[in-house]
């Protein structure tokens, strides 16, 4: 485990205040029912982020598998300096920059079929749903990764702006701005794909 692994020392959540890193805590002092805590609650989460950064869902459980065993590795040096969630999608973002590195993949974002068929949906209103979907997914995978990486950990893990800069290693204005560049180019983006057709 590398420092750049890790996000900035900056007083944060403590013991008391997150559990998560009570739980990482008690995995440090020898417990590893708790980092199985951990992992059943962030494996999701984990294996979405890792998609949505890279593109490749058949490759992000895989890479969520790797991440998790980066943290077992690091407990010993574990520090609740920061949020558990903080810590971990640091460790994430960096083997997927560090995946996207190696594998020299272009991201191609392939939509994740979430969508269910409800009463009173038509196949033409699913099929719509759908496309939209894979329009958003495709749009947001070319996006600068920064930009990708900010607005994923707000929109889909509802990271506060502090949590994104530390995770991110930057300031909570350059989020700020990074996730207002990154909104106006989808919804612009966004606007000439329906212009378009």
């Amino acid at each position: 485990m590398t420092a750049d692994d890790q996000p900035n020392a900056e007083p944060a959540a403590t013991e008391d205040h997150d559990s998560d890193a009570a739980l990482m805590m008690r995995f440090r002092a020898g417990e590893r029912q708790a980092f199985d805590l951990l992992f059943a609650k962030y494996r999701g989460p984990v294996i979405n982020f890792a998609w949505r950064i890279t593109g490749h869902l058949d490759r992000a459980e895989e890479l969520a598998q790797e991440i998790f065993v980066k943290c077992y590795v690091a407990a010993d040096s574990y520090e609740p300096r920061a949020k558990f969630s903080t810590w971990l999608f640091c460790i994430a973002r960096n083997h997927c920059l560090n995946e996207l590195r190696k594998r020299e993949y272009r991201t191609q974002s392939q939509a994740l079929d979430e969508t269910r068929l409800t009463a009173g949906q038509t196949p033409e209103q699913l099929l719509a749903q759908r496309q939209l979907a894979q329009t958003v997914d495709q749009l947001l995978g070319a996006l600068p990764e920064s930009q990708r990486t900010a607005l994923v950990l707000a929109r889909f893990h509802e990271m506060s702006y502090e949590e994104i800069a530390q995770t991110m290693s930057t300031s909570v204005s350059a989020i700020k701005s990074l996730l207002n560049r990154a909104r106006k180019q989808l919804m612009t983006e966004l606007s000439e794909r329906v212009r378009s057709r």
